[in-house]
């Protein structure tokens, strides 16, 4: 197992490779691409990805984008602490920012409340023109 800096866990093999793949992907990838590229490392079934990913996700390395069925390194050290990630997703080169907004987490903590909801995790995802795409 190796430790990783961000957050002092310890990474099994598999979520070690996984985490590399995110971590070097120009945008978000699909577990099954992920599989693909990892497939010369001995990955050979959708699960070994899946599980994978399911604790990278729980140790706050990894993002979910629920509109792509896809998956992102994070970008930022106090995510994990928040709960609340923005992401801007260009519909023509797919690109995926990560944002944070303390204003915009203050709300939807407010809204969650409000509503009687204990708030513990909330992704927010804009679908756009990021503006490379948009100059180009």
């Amino acid at each position: 197992m190796t430790s990783h800096a961000q957050t002092g866990v310890d990474l099994t093999k598999n979520q070690t490779l996984v985490m590399g793949a995110l971590s070097s992907a120009d945008g978000p990838l699909s577990a099954y691409t992920i599989l693909d590229q990892l497939r010369d490392d001995g990955f050979r079934a959708p699960l070994q990805v899946y599980r994978a990913l399911d604790k990278l996700v729980e140790f706050g390395l990894v993002h979910r984008l629920e509109s792509l069925n896809a998956f992102v390194a994070c970008r930022h050290t106090e995510c994990g602490d928040r709960g609340q990630t923005i992401f801007l997703i260009c519909e023509t080169c797919g690109k995926a920012i990560e944002v944070t907004d303390k204003a915009i987490a203050r709300r939807l903590k407010t809204v969650a409340t409000g509503a009687l909801f204990a708030l513990q995790t909330a992704t927010v995802e804009l679908r756009g023109t990021c503006d490379a795409c948009r100059a180009a």
